[in-house]
C-alpha cells in the first residue's frame, strides 16, 4: 500500500469521526428549540434528527464538492501533493477533536468554522501566511457577530408579534384561529425558499428566480387558504385555552424541526465530507483540482456517521439550548426556528459563511430577551460565545500539531 491509498482510508476514518461530532454537536442544537418546548421528545428528535440528515447527506447533498472547504486557502500555492493530503487529514482530526471537546461539556459550537480553522492552522504551517484568504477569514468573524444578533432580533419581533396579536388579546382563541394560518403560510415559503435556493439538488431545478418566487407565493397562498380551514376544523371542539394555543404552534413547529434536519443533512456533510473529497482525488489523479466528484458510498458514510452522532451524543447539546438558556414554550420554539432559519436563508444568499448553531442560539436568546433580561441565563450564554470566539484559534492550533506528527512519521 503506497502513501496516497494509506492517506485515502485514513481520511474515511477521520471523515466518519468529522461527521459522527457534527451530528452529535451541529445537528443536535438545531433540534433542540423543539426538545426545548416540548414539540417532540428527545427520544423523537433523536429519530427524526438520525433518520432526516442521512436522507439529506445521501440524497439532497452537493455530489461535487469544493475540494478546500469555504475557499480559507489558496490551494494552487501548494504544489506537493503529499503535502497536502498530510494537511487535509491532519486538519480533519483537529475539527473532529474540538467538536468533540465541546459536545462533551455539552456546548453548541459550529462544524463549518471548526473546519475552517483547522485548514487555517494547516495553511499557515504549511506555506505562511501568503496562502490563506484572509477576506474568507474575515467573514467568518463577521458571521459571528452577524448571525446570532440578525437571529435574535427576527426571533424578538416574531414572538412579540404572537404576543402582542394572539397571546395578550382579550380573544386570544380567535385571533390563534386567524393568524395561525398566516405564520404556516410564511414557514412554507421559508422552506420552499431554503430548499431552492440553499440545498444541491433546489439549486438544479430550471427555473430562474423571478419564476421560482411567483411559485413560491402561489403555493403559499393555497397553503394559506387551506391551512384556515384545517386548523379550524382540528379545533373546531377544542378548549379556549392557552393550551389551545400552543398546541397549534407545536404542530407547526414539528415541521420545520424536521425540515432542519434534512437540509443540515443535505449542506453540512460538506464539511466532513470536503476534505475526504480531496484526498480522494489526490490518491486517483495525484494532482488536487479544484472540484471533486464524491462517491454516494462517501456521501453515505457522512451521513451514517451524522446519525450515529445526534443519536449518542445529540442529547448533551440539546439540553443546552433548548432548556439552559431561557425556558421555551412551542410559540418560542416556533419563533426560534423561524428566526433562524430566516437568518440563514438571508445570509447564505449574501454569501455570508454563517453558522446554524449560532443563527440557532441567537434566536432562543431572542425570544428570552423578549420576556426581559432576567429570562435569560447569561451564565450559560458567556460560556457559549467563549467556545465560538476560541473555535477557530484552537482548531488551528490542534491543526498544526496533527500536521507536524503526521509530516514527521510519513514525509
Amino acid at each position: 500500500m503506497n502513501l496516497y491509498d494509506l492517506f485515502f482510508f485514513l481520511s474515511l476514518l477521520a471523515g466518519f469521526l468529522m461527521a459522527f461530532n457534527l451530528g452529535a454537536n451541529d445537528v443536535a442544537n438545531a433540534m433542540a428549540s423543539a426538545v426545548g418546548a416540548k414539540a417532540i421528545s428527545v427520544r423523537q428528535a433523536v429519530l427524526i434528527a438520525g433518520t432526516l440528515n442521512f436522507v439529506g447527506a445521501v440524497f439532497l447533498g452537493s455530489h461535487v464538492t469544493a475540494t478546500v472547504s469555504k475557499g480559507i486557502i489558496n490551494a494552487d500555492q501548494i504544489a506537493d501533493p503529499q503535502i497536502m493530503i498530510v494537511g487535509m487529514l491532519g486538519a480533519l482530526l483537529a475539527a473532529a477533536t474540538w467538536v468533540f471537546i465541546a459536545t462533551l461539556t455539552a456546548l453548541p459550537v459550529s462544524s463549518t468554522h471548526s473546519i475552517i480553522g483547522s485548514i487555517l492552522g494547516f495553511g499557515l504551517i504549511a506555506m505562511g501566511p501568503g496562502v490563506v484568504n484572509w477576506l474568507v477569514l474575515g467573514g467568518v468573524v463577521l458571521s459571528w457577530i452577524i448571525s446570532p444578533f440578525f437571529a435574535a432580533a427576527i426571533s424578538f419581533a416574531v414572538f412579540s408579534h404572537i404576543r402582542r396579536f394572539i397571546l395578550m388579546h382579550t380573544d386570544f382563541f380567535l385571533q390563534a384561529l386567524r393568524w395561525a394560518p398566516i405564520w404556516i403560510a410564511l414557514t412554507v415559503g421559508l422552506v420552499l425558499l431554503s430548499f431552492l435556493y440553499k440545498t444541491p439538488v433546489g439549486k438544479q431545478i430550471p427555473v430562474s428566480d423571478g419564476m421560482g418566487l411567483l411559485a413560491i407565493i402561489g403555493i403559499c397562498v393555497l397553503i394559506w387558504f387551506a391551512g384556515t380551514r384545517i386548523v379550524r376544523s382540528v379545533m373546531a371542539g377544542a378548549e379556549r385555552s392557552a393550551e389551545s394555543v400552543e398546541f397549534i404552534f407545536r404542530r407547526i413547529q414539528v415541521g420545520t424541526s424536521c425540515y432542519v434536519a434534512l437540509s443540515q443533512g443535505a449542506n453540512d456533510v460538506a464539511n466532513a465530507i470536503g476534505p475526504v473529497a480531496a484526498i480522494y482525488m489526490i490518491s486517483r489523479e495525484h494532482a488536487l483540482l479544484e472540484q471533486a466528484d464524491v462517491p454516494l458510498s462517501i456521501l453515505a458514510l457522512g451521513g451514517v456517521g451524522i446519525a450515529l452522532g445526534v443519536m449518542i451524543f445529540g442529547r448533551k447539546v440539546m439540553a443546552t439550548v433548548g432548556t439552559k438558556i431561557t425556558s421555551l414554550t412551542n410559540t418560542r420554539g416556533f419563533s426560534v426556528d423561524f428566526g433562524a432559519a430566516t437568518t440563514v436563508l438571508a445570509a447564505s444568499n449574501l454569501g455570508l459563511p454563517v453558522s446554524t448553531t449560532h443563527a440557532a442560539v441567537g434566536g432562543v436568546v431572542g425570544v428570552g430577551l423578549a420576556r426581559g433580561f432576567s429570562s435569560v441565563d447569561f451564565g450559560v450564554l458567556l460560556r457559549i460565545v467563549a467556545y465560538w470566539v476560541l473555535t477557530v484559534p484552537i482548531a488551528a492550533f490542534t491543526s498544526i500539531v496533527y500536521f507536524n506528527i503526521l509530516s514527521g512519521l510519513f514525509l
